[in-house]
């Protein structure tokens, strides 16, 4: 699996992904629920973002060593704020090492925006422990219409060259790709495929503001401040045409994301 480099500035709000905290909390649940019951000592967060991912993995893991890292300096500021007797690091998954190995490596939407996944994968199954868990969960959005509008709007000028390359985004695998490339190397592998509906009160607004804090940050950041504004409004008008606005000013956002979870040989 590629993925196009992204060398724009990081700027990850925690504020930003925060403001839906409820909606994106559900895939960690839902993810934690699969992961099979047995003794946990030593857990790590990758992309833990601002903290909301590893205090679920605290409340079920209470005796764990657990740590959490993420590329985003004012996303680990906001998880020691959290979660302030848990070690946070500020570290890019695509190089980080670990220490030791690990009884769960949980990933909950980070692992999307690191490149190279037949050798990532295969690199993180190597640092479980036996009957260690890698647990994993990633938007799989790229063909909805809030990502095709994206590259819409993208293609149009007078931004068209500034975002070439945020708008060649490479879809990603499937389910079967990753079965194909894991499934010898552990010994269980559970992989599914949930859409989340949404229900976002604001108009088709709060879809963009959604969006803001992840999806939209590679097609913003290039651009100058009133570009962007510009940019919002053409593509909040083109969101407007496809997801209807109910009678209570409520839109429903479709979220489809892939799970998976591998257990180590022991």
């Amino acid at each position: 699996m590629q993925k196009i480099d992204q060398s724009q500035p990081n700027t990850w709000s925690a504020a930003q992904y925060s403001k839906f905290e409820k909606e994106r909390n559900r895939p960690i649940v839902d993810l934690l629920s699969h992961v099979p019951r047995r003794e946990i000592n030593t857990v790590i967060d990758l992309g833990c973002g601002p903290g909301n991912s590893t205090a679920f993995l605290q409340q079920y893991f209470p005796d764990a060593v657990i740590t959490g890292i993420d590329s985003s300096t004012d996303m680990i500021g906001a998880a020691r704020k959290r979660l302030p007797n848990l070690r946070f690091e500020v570290a890019d998954i695509n190089q980080w090492e670990g220490n030791g190995l690990y009884d769960l490596i949980f990933a909950n939407a980070s692992l999307q925006w690191v490149p190279n996944h037949t050798t990532l994968f295969p690199a993180l199954i190597k640092k479980l422990t036996r009957g260690g868990i890698l647990a994993v969960q990633m938007p799989d959005n790229l063909d909805e219409h809030t990502h095709r509008l994206m590259r819409v709007t993208a293609a149009k000028a007078p931004w068209a060259e500034k975002l070439a390359i945020p708008s060649k985004r490479l879809p990603r695998e499937g389910a079967e790709w990753y079965y194909q490339n894991l499934h010898s190397s552990v010994e269980t592998l559970d992989i599914w495929r949930t859409t989340y509906y949404h229900p976002l009160f604001g108009g088709v607004a709060a879809i963009v503001e959604w969006l803001k804090g992840t999806g939209l940050r590679p097609f913003l950041d290039p651009l100058t401040a009133d570009e962007k504004e510009v940019f919002l409004a053409q593509y909040t008008q083109e969101i407007g045409k496809v997801y209807p606005v109910f009678s209570d000013g409520s839109v429903l956002l479709p979220f489809p994301r892939l799970f998976m979870v591998a257990t180590n040989f022991k």
